[in-house]
């Protein structure tokens, strides 16, 4: 249940959406397994297992969404096993060699045959719409969380949900906290990685080692700058800040959990204890976070 990486996209204060048309509008993009000749395809799921009918699962302030893919599997390997053996029998069968453009198009017909019984896999990505604070906190990096955030505009357009965009960039920020200028409520974890400027720029990864010490922060002299590090918030939650503003390896430390096992045994009280707890807990991290790298700009 806990997320183990986070990416942010904002909401802006005048176009918060509304819960129940969003759901409505997700209902229309509810997921369905790929049919015969279809490689992939994606579409919203219910989060929580104990209310199957909710596409959206209510929270305080916010809610929590699940986009479910299924993608088929079929190795490159096992179609060429086919096609050879057709070409073989072709050949045989007729003495006559078999063209480029007849393999080719034999090719997609054994792709087509071979694709109804391909294998799948099955991924979900997780996010929470913290509609009081304007935030979408994905489970997800990257294309995975952009994907989702897609979606949801698909569900209810235009849903205007941006990366969002601090005075400070993190990678300046993080340096100067590597070099000593920890913002309140934070401190050093033990990892943190470094790169000197430019694309060729020599790297340096720290991993499990007292950030504080002079090796470390010597790196700085030499005009390093911190692309990534290792920090905890508050003593309840540890992750990794990466320049892109993404939460890596996200930890929930032993105390929250504590706080959420005292819903009891209860599969479904715990889960929405559980989901009630990390959202109200990342969005205080978010705005400190944001708040350390100067508050958030428009570009």
């Amino acid at each position: 249940m806990w997320f183990r990486q986070l990416a942010l996209f904002r909401l802006p204060p005048d176009a918060r959406p509304d819960l129940a048309r969003l759901e409505a509008g997700m209902e229309q993009h509810g997921f369905a397994p790929p049919s015969g000749l279809e490689w992939s395809s994606q579409g919203f799921v219910a989060p929580a297992g104990h209310a199957p009918d909710r596409l959206l699962h209510p929270l305080a302030g916010g809610a929590l969404a699940t986009l479910k893919r299924e993608d088929k599997v079929l190795p490159a390997a096992v179609i060429r096993d086919v096609l050879e053996s057709k070409v073989s029998d072709i050949e045989a069968r007729e003495a006559r060699p078999v063209g480029r453009k007849e393999k080719r198009e034999l090719k997609e017909q054994v792709t087509d045959d071979l694709l109804p019984r391909a294998f799948t896999k099955t991924s979900r990505t997780r996010a929470l719409l913290d509609v009081q604070a304007g935030w979408i906190l994905v489970d997800a990096a990257g294309q995975k969380a952009e994907t989702l955030v897609s979606a949801l505009r698909e569900a209810l357009p235009p849903f205007p949900a941006r990366l969002p965009h601090t005075q400070l960039s993190p990678g300046s920020a993080m340096t100067g906290w590597l070099a000593g200028d920890v913002p309140d409520g934070f401190e050093l974890d033990c990892d943190c990685e470094l790169k000197s400027p430019g694309d060729d720029g020599a790297t340096v990864r720290c991993s499990k080692q007292d950030l504080t010490a002079p090796e470390v922060r010597q790196h700085l002299d030499t005009g390093k700058v911190v692309t990534r590090l290792g920090l905890v918030w508050q003593a309840r939650i540890r992750f990794v800040l990466t320049e892109q503003l993404e939460l890596k390896r996200l930890q929930f430390l032993d105390v929250l959990e504590e706080q959420a096992s005292q819903a009891g045994d209860d599969a479904p009280a715990l889960f929405d204890a559980t989901a009630t707890l990390m959202l109200g807990e990342l969005r205080h991290l978010v705005a400190d976070l944001i708040a350390a790298l100067g508050g958030e700009t428009d570009a």
